[in-house]
């Protein structure tokens, strides 16, 4: 499972994997996977919210035939023997409308002990109807994906570590290249940055699902867990800027990038946006990647003169570089002049916002970009 939007992103993290995903539909990437895999998935997927294992898929137009089904679906291997478990069930234009009804016939057909679909305590079992067929996932995952471990101390309006990760790598920026992030606010963008950069799993300390599953393979989760030690890097290839002009969430940031492991490798002070400029590295290309303030999310000030003084700070201090941002507002983006185009379009925190990048000439004189 993903944000809505940014579909294509997961599943290139999923062929980074060595994996072959799917058809994508709304929210989902599928992929197939053996116990490794999806060992792997948990802890590499950067934009993903839960890795949901199907268990079982069948069309079904009553609920006796329902409970009758239920009975078939062997769910031990991924849920501990007597765990309660939490139902959390949709339909979509199914003759079974009533998802309280379809929760008591699978919890009984299936001799599950169900809980409140809110309760934490519970392994989460999400069943999805649509056109009558019907299917049944373990959710391996636990606590979402985004919930990094690392982020506790947060700024106004933070931004979702997946959100920041799918503008990471949409946008095209290498970790060989610089990066400055303006508005850190509590800093998950240089944070996701810098784990990336060093090849680092994006989660730190946090616990799975499937670690506390019936067939859960210990052996298999140390070579899982091996490999990502042996290709950590000891530092980020270029340097990470974060700034903000609040004091607050520069503090919160520096105590998320120590949690996180990366202290060393970003780069946060306070400061305004007129102060922007290129950070050091030699050769490295100067990237922009940021989350400017949106109308309804950050009040006070005209945000249009932000977004122009924004753009115009760019092509004077970076003019060789880029800029990928989110922006609620298509309209105020288009104030910074940069000649944005739209990389995809997702939902944060209720607000529909778009990923928009901007690769901008070069100066006459200037060495050519390096390939990618």
């Amino acid at each position: 499972m993903c944000a809505p939007g940014i579909e294509e992103i997961t599943a290139g993290e999923l062929v980074g994997l060595g994996l072959v995903p799917g058809r994508p539909s709304r929210g989902l990437v599928p992929f197939s996977a053996t116990t490794r895999n999806v060992y792997a998935a948990n802890l590499w997927l950067r934009t993903a919210t839960r890795v949901l294992l199907r268990m079982a898929s069948f069309e079904c137009r009553d609920l006796d035939a329902l409970e009758a089904r239920a009975a078939g679906i062997d769910l031990r291997p991924w849920v501990a023997h007597g765990a309660a478990v939490r139902l959390r069930v949709t339909t979509h234009r199914c003759r079974l409308v009533h998802t309280g009804a379809i929760a008591e016939r699978l919890a009984r057909g299936g001799g599950l002990r169900p809980v409140a679909a809110d309760d934490d305590d519970g392994a989460l079992v999400v069943v999805r109807g649509v056109h009558d067929r019907f299917t049944v996932s373990v959710d391996t995952s636990g606590e979402p994906l985004h919930r990094r471990g690392w982020r506790l101390a947060t700024a106004k309006a933070p931004l979702r570590p997946t959100i920041a990760a799918a503008l990471l790598l949409a946008s095209g920026w290498s970790p060989a290249d610089a990066l400055v992030d303006p508005f850190c606010g509590s800093g998950t963008i240089p944070i996701e940055a810098a784990r990336l950069a060093r090849r680092l799993p994006p989660s730190v300390g946090r616990r799975f699902a499937f670690q506390d599953a019936g067939g859960f393979e210990p052996g298999t989760w140390a070579s899982v867990t091996g490999d990502a030690a042996d290709r950590a890097l000891e530092g980020a290839p270029a340097p990470i800027v974060g700034r903000d002009r609040d004091a607050g969430a520069v503090e919160a940031a520096r105590a998320n990038a120590e949690r996180a492991g990366v202290s060393a490798d970003v780069d946060l002070a306070v400061a305004s946006v007129s102060d922007l400029a290129a950070p050091g590295g030699g050769d490295a290309r100067p990237w922009v990647v940021t989350n400017p303030p949106w109308g309804g999310r950050v009040g006070g000030g005209d945000l249009r003169n932000l977004y122009a003084r924004f753009g115009t700070v760019c092509r004077e201090r970076l003019p060789d570089g880029r800029v990928a941002l989110l922006a609620a507002d298509p309209v105020l983006a288009g104030h910074t002049g940069l000649g944005l185009t739209e990389r995809f379009r997702t939902d944060s925190g209720g607000v529909d916002v778009r990923a928009l990048v901007a690769d901008r000439p070069r100066r006459a004189g200037s060495p050519p970009a390096r390939r990618r």
